[in-house]
Order: structure tokens, then sequence, then C-alpha cells
């Protein structure tokens, strides 16, 4: 192996020295004049940003609530025929801050992704609570708004189940749905959902313990709770990042366009926050929180149980390995206690907002959500008649020829006809259709 040739050690020189300092101080000094000149520019480029762009209607309203409905075509989206999916997704979003964090922008857009794999996206945006919706309960958005908008959207889609992911508050809310309508369910994935608290490390569990903290000190001063005091405590969490770094990146990219844009959007986003109704916030803040009950499996809503072994749809849980709002221990417990034999979990190196809008998010955790529904979709076809008890091989084999395939088929014929068909008895053939009453 060849040695590196000694060098000498050079006497100090404080001249030299001296002016590699100027040097370098008229360097920086000169940088940060370049970049002080193009700031006009680029504070007008963090107000001028555009959010949740992918076209969309409005299908629905109740109170404050829009349900929006996706336009794949107006949004220059192509996709072959044979690649849309029948079965919808609705998102059912968090109560606290806008749904656009899943729109934030044409390349870091949750929801684009959905589209351009095929699948037919609804969207639930909650707005903000007045001063008359204080008393609005988890009951009012879970066994009411929510189950409202999934029968516009099956009644839309002409679909018995639909797919459901739910993220953030709304993936604890769209398991409570899950358990109280399983029938509705097709699939359902849950994104940074709030699901087991006990002892889970979350900084919010600590902080929400009853042993600091009781929500009806907040509610009873302000009715609802307001989006400022939600904001300043989710900054608090991490106060260096929020109060420090990020303006010193900014600095440090305020000629990067790209880059200011992108600041200039999740700015938006974080300081966009909307008031979160009085009453569900304590309910959330006691039974969820501090009492644990969902993941207990004692969970009530106005009197309804919520029944965790009724969760029997599939489903996929999706976590961020450095959420410090909630960490993978506040979710993944929850596939052990659910009804469901069919459970997958996506766990990736991003945090609770990077699921939603890092670009490597959006490379690495996307396309394999979007394979997971489509797979699942593929399973929620109607049932073959083979499934029938007493139908094998060769009746179906007979069913076929006549464009029976399937137990719809099989239902829409009359026990003479099918016994014509198959050479069975009328009585056999009868046993057949009652097993799909």
């Amino acid at each position: 192996m060849a040695q590196e040739e000694s060098v000498p050690n050079e006497p100090f020189n404080p001249i030299a020295a001296s002016l590699d300092f100027q040097r370098r101080a008229v360097e920086a000094m000169t940088e940060a004049t370049d970049s002080g000149a193009v700031a006009p520019d680029r504070l007008e480029t963090i107000q001028d940003v555009e959010v949740g762009q992918t076209p969309k209607d409005v299908v629905y309203r109740e109170n404050k609530l829009e349900l929006y409905h996706y336009d794949p075509e107006a949004a220059g989206i192509e996709v072959a025929a044979e690649d849309r999916e029948d079965v919808p997704i609705l998102i059912v979003y968090a109560l606290i801050n806008r749904p656009y964090i899943l729109d934030l922008q044409p390349d870091r857009s949750v929801v684009r992704r959905l589209l351009e794999a095929g699948h037919d996206v609804y969207l639930i945006d909650w707005h903000e609570p007045s001063r008359l919706d204080q008393h609005l309960t988890l009951n009012d958005y879970v066994d009411r708004y929510i189950d409202n908008c999934v029968d516009v959207v099956r009644d839309r889609s002409d679909q018995d189940a639909i797919n459901v992911l739910g993220y953030c508050m709304g993936g604890t809310m769209s398991s409570m749905y899950a358990a109280l309508h399983p029938e509705k369910i097709n699939a359902l994935a849950l994104m940074a959902a709030g699901l087991c608290f006990a002892n889970t490390g979350g900084v919010l569990e600590e902080w929400g313990s009853d042993e600091y903290y009781d929500p009806e000190d907040v509610t009873e001063t302000f009715g609802n709770v307001p989006a400022e005091m939600l904001d300043t405590g989710f900054a608090l969490m991490d106060p260096v990042d929020n109060y420090v770094t990020k303006y010193v990146r900014l600095f440090d990219n305020i000629e990067n366009e790209d880059f200011v844009e992108n600041f200039g959007r999740m700015e938006e986003w974080l300081s966009d926050g909307v008031d979160v109704a009085g009453a569900a916030y304590e309910e959330f803040l006691e039974k969820i929180y501090q009492n644990n009950d969902l993941y207990e499996n004692r969970l009530e809503i106005d009197g309804k149980r919520i029944d965790l072994e009724k969760i029997d749809m599939p489903i996929l849980q999706i976590t961020g390995e450095y959420d410090h709002l909630i960490p993978a221990d506040a979710s993944l417990p929850f596939n052990d206690v659910v009804g469901s034999d069919d459970v997958d979990s996506i766990h990736y190196s991003t945090g609770h907002i990077g699921l939603s809008v890092s670009s490597s998010s959006h490379e690495n955790v996307w396309p394999q959500v979007s394979e997971w529904f489509k797979e699942r979709n593929a399973r929620a076809g109607p049932a073959d008649v083979e499934t029938v008890s007493g139908i094998g091989p060769t009746y179906a084999e007979r069913l076929r020829a006549e464009s029976i395939e399937t137990v719809e088929d099989l239902a829409e014929h009359s026990a003479a006809d099918l016994a014509e068909i198959t050479g069975a008895s009328e009585s056999r053939v009868q046993d057949w259709l009652d097993q799909l009453e």
C-alpha cells in the first residue's frame, strides 16, 4: 500500500490567516446580499402559492361539511378503462387543520396518486364549526356525518361496500365507524391513526394525561377549542425546528424557487387551522387518550358499543417511523385486537406530515397503498357460483355456459329455470337460492 508523502508543518502566518478570514467574510456578505436581493420576490412567491388544486365537485353538504368528488379527467389524468376501480375510496380527514394537506401540490398529492392508479376518490372536508356546533359529539361525526357520506358514495358508485382511508383523528373515527357499520366497508386503511394510548411514548399522550389536563377547562372557557391553541401546542412539540431551524433552511434556500413554493404551501396549511367542536374534543380526549377505551374495547358513543371484533374487513396501517405526534406504537397494537384476519402494515421512515407530502413517501408508500386497495377490490366482486354450497364444478360449468357466473346472476333466475339449465332437481336448486337470502 503506497504511503502518503509527509508534508512538513508550515509555521502559522497571522497575516495569511487574517486575509483568509476577511475573504470568507466578504464571500458570506456577498452571498447574504444576493439572497437578500431576491427575498422580496420570494416573499411574494410564498404569499401567492396555490393549494388543493386537483379539480373536484361538491356532491353532498350537511351543516358545515362538504363531500368532494375528484375529477381525474379535469385534472388531466388519463386512466385506461380496464384500469379504473369500481370500488371508490372515501378519505376521512381529522377535525383539526384543513384536508388539502392530502392535495398540497400536484407532485405531492395523495389524491392525485390514488387517481393516477385508477381509484375513484372522495374526501370529507369538515370545515370550521360555529359556536352553535360546540355540542356536536363523536356520535354526530361518526354515526351521522360519516355514515351519510358513506351512503352517498355507495349510492353514486352503486357499491354495497366502499373503501375508507382515515388520516390521524380521521383514522380513529373511521375505525369506530367500521365497528358500527362493517357491512358498508370493503377495506379500511388507517394512516397515522391514534388508536392505542397506553404508555406509547407520544408527547400528546403525556400532555393529554388526566394527571395534568382536563379538557373541560378549555371547552367551558371557549366552547369550541380554538385553532390557535392547538396550533401552538403542536408547534411546541418540536420548538427548535418549528420556530428556528425551518426559517434557517428557508434562508439557505431562498434562491431556490421550488423550495420556497413548497415552504409557502406548508406554512399556509400550518397556519390554516380550524376550531374543534367542544363536545367531540372532550369525548376524544377523555375516552380515547386518557381512558384508552377504544383499544380496550369498552368505548361507547351515544350508548352504542364500538365492538372491535366487528372490524372484520381488510385493514392496512400506514405509520411513520419519525412520527412524534402519533408514534407507531399508538397505532400498530390495534392490529391484534380487531376481528379481521387480513391485516397489513406499511412502516416508513418519515414523520406524521411526511406521510402525505414527502417526495419519498409518494415514490415508495402510495404505490403500495394503491395496490393494496386494488387487491382488496378484486376480492370484493360478486362471489362465484361455486361458493354456494351444493354447486360443484359440473353444475357451475353448466351455469356459466348460460352466463350465470356469480351469486348475483344466480339470484336473478327462478328455481325452475336453474333446474332446467343444470339438470338438478328443483328442491336442490331452491336450497341454493335459499342460501342467497
